[in-house]
């Protein structure tokens, strides 16, 4: 079964409490900065016995948590919003971690009202409609929806947050990165169990029908059979795309990365094709033949999976995912 976005946790739990008139509150990272070991929109959800989600772990995620408890338990309803500073030489807001960063938090407590849009964001989760969640000091917590047929716009940033007395934080509701995998195979199929679990939404694209892998990948969240003449069509351009190229062979690799690859000036976070040192080698010739510029081959990542001496399907899944995680985080995302 595909896996649900990262939050669906926390906001299961939040309607769950509600609707049996158990006391819970939201704890959310409105910004985080450095080394913080909670990034920015980590959240939990929180009641006197249960929780559920994470800003981060360790001692600072203890007392958070704590706190969150002891407020609930005396039925305070304000909202708390403080620092944290990941230093032992901090003068305040000490938070009991030494990892150098920062992050801001934010305690929440929900109120019954809050339940048709607490339910509206789990039903958003699981049926991935989108939309986009505030929460501010002057209008509490809000879920704008995307109109029928309408998509997230890529320009916006998925995490917003402007600090202050007048604060306001901002965010897309699902996921924020795509994995593409084109081809279905053994390693499409390990790679795609492995990326389940890295909150990306997957597709898996193949031009094989009746591919045994292909129909047995119950972690994508999308399979189609194309013609890879089509390819470019069937994948969106933008930072947040990640590609990965594993088709049956090398004639259907370069046909597939001829598409592409003049589009990836256009935004992808990540193209990669999987193969030898010697099959890629002859994939870029090919290119620089086809008309291909230097620069545009050389955004092409090949043969990609961090150097760990992997052999069967699983290994090298693991590899790869590995190296996406590497390229998600070079940016601090």
């Amino acid at each position: 079964m595909p896996s649900a976005p990262r939050d669906l946790p926390v906001w299961t739990l939040a309607a769950a409490s509600l609707r049996a008139g158990t006391p819970v509150a939201l704890l959310c990272v409105l910004r985080s900065e450095g080394s913080s070991p909670g990034r920015q929109g980590f959240k939990m959800a929180v009641t006197e016995a249960m929780a559920a989600g994470s800003i981060g772990g360790g001692i600072m995620e203890h007392k958070w948590v704590e706190l969150a408890r002891q407020r609930l338990g005396a039925r305070e309803a304000s909202p708390l919003l403080r620092p944290q500073i990941h230093r032992r030489e901090a003068p305040t807001d000490r938070s009991g971690m030494m990892c150098s960063g920062e992050q801001e938090v934010l305690l929440w407590p929900l109120m019954d009202a809050d339940l048709l849009t607490v339910a509206a964001i789990e039903d958003a989760l699981q049926t991935g409609s989108g939309g986009y969640l505030e929460l501010s000091a002057a209008n509490g917590l809000r879920l704008t929806t995307l109109e029928t047929g309408a998509t997230a716009n890529p320009e916006t940033a998925f995490y917003a947050y402007q600090p202050g007395p007048e604060w306001r934080y901002r965010e897309q509701l699902g996921f924020r990165d795509r994995l593409t995998i084109v081809g279905g195979g053994h390693v499409s199929l390990a790679l795609s169990r492995v990326a389940a679990a890295l909150d990306f939404e997957l597709t898996v694209l193949d031009d094989r029908t009746d591919l045994p892998t292909l129909d047995a990948n119950d972690a994508a969240h999308h399979r189609r059979v194309i013609d890879y003449e089509n390819v470019a069509a069937e994948i969106s351009s933008d930072e947040q795309q990640y590609v990965v190229v594993m088709t049956v062979g090398y004639r259907t690799d370069a046909v597939v990365l001829r598409h592409l690859l003049g589009r990836a000036r256009h935004g992808y976070r990540y193209l990669g094709v999987m193969g030898s040192v010697a099959k890629v080698a002859e994939l870029r010739r090919g290119l620089a033949e086809a008309g291909f510029s230097e620069r545009e081959i050389n955004q092409l990542r090949g043969p990609i999976g961090l150097p760990i001496n992997s052999q069967t399907p699983e290994e090298i899944a693991i590899s790869i995912a590995a190296e996406l995680i590497q390229v998600r985080r070079e940016a601090g995302a």
